[in-house]
C-alpha cells in the first residue's frame, strides 16, 4: 500500500512568483525555484515568540517612524524567491513596502526562528542567509530557543554577504547593532518558554518590565 501511495504521488506543479502572489492568504509555503516549498509547522513556542518579539520591536520601532511586520509578508528575494520571514523592520527614513501586493523593498531585519529540524536550520542558516544578503536586507537575525541563542548578523556591502555581529544567551541586551534605544532581556525572554506550561504566573516583557 504505501508503495502504491507512493506512486501515485504527483510531483509538484510549477508556478510563477505572480501565481504565488496571489495564493490565499492562509496557503502555506515559500516560492523557490518555481516550487512551492512547505514550510514547517510552527510550534506553540515558535508563534509565541514571535509575538513577543513584535510587540517589543513594535514599541521600540513605530513611536520612532518605523515598521514591523509579522510572517505573512512575502518578500520577492530573487527572480525565482520569495520568502517569508518571522519577523521584518523597516527602520524610519528608510523605502517602506507598498501596503499591498508583492514587496520588493528589502527591510533592514529580517528575522527567522528556527524550528529543531535538520532542513529549517539549514534553510535559514545557509539558504536564506545568503538569499537576504544579496536581496540587501542590512541586518539578518537568527533566534534557536532549542539552544536559547539570539545571534545577530550585520551586511558587507562590499563583500555581498553577512558578517557575525553579536551572539548571546542570557543577559540585557542593549548595545544592538545597527538599533539604538532598543533593548532585549534574553533571560526574560527565556523564561517566558519554561513558564508556558504553568499556571497563574505574572509574565514579563523581553526588555524586563511587568505586563
Amino acid at each position: 500500500m504505501a508503495r502504491k501511495g507512493l506512486a501515485l504521488q504527483q510531483p509538484p506543479s510549477e508556478m510563477t512568483v505572480e501565481e504565488w502572489i496571489a495564493l490565499p492568504e492562509d496557503e502555506p509555503g515559500e516560492f523557490v525555484e518555481g516550487l512551492l516549498e512547505e514550510e514547517e509547522v510552527p510550534s506553540y513556542v515558535h508563534e509565541f515568540l514571535v509575538a513577543l518579539l513584535a510587540r517589543l520591536l513594535a514599541n521600540w520601532i513605530l513611536p520612532l517612524g518605523g515598521l514591523v511586520a509579522g510572517s505573512g509578508a512575502k518578500f520577492v528575494v530573487a527572480p525565482a524567491r520569495g520568502r517569508k520571514p518571522d519577523l521584518s523592520v523597516y527602520f524610519p527614513g528608510s523605502p517602506f513596502p507598498p501596503a499591498h501586493g508583492p514587496v520588493e523593498t528589502p527591510p533592514d531585519i529580517a528575522i527567522e526562528i528556527v524550528s529543531p529540524t535538520p532542513r529549517d536550520s539549514q534553510r535559514d542558516r545557509v539558504e536564506k542567509m545568503a538569499e537576504y544578503a544579496a536581496f540587501g536586507i542590512r541586518h539578518y537575525w537568527i533566534l534557536e530557543p532549542q539552544l536559547r541563542i539570539l545571534e545577530m548578523f550585520e551586511l558587507d556591502p562590499s563583500r555581498g554577504r553577512y558578517a557575525h555581529a553579536l551572539g548571546a544567551t542570557a543577559g540585557r541586551l542593549e548595545e544592538i547593532p545597527g538599533c539604538p534605544g532598543l533593548t532585549i532581556d534574553l533571560d526574560a525572554l527565556w523564561a517566558q518558554i519554561d513558564r508556558l506550561e504553568d499556571q497563574g504566573l505574572p509574565l514579563e516583557e523581553p526588555d524586563g518590565t511587568d505586563r
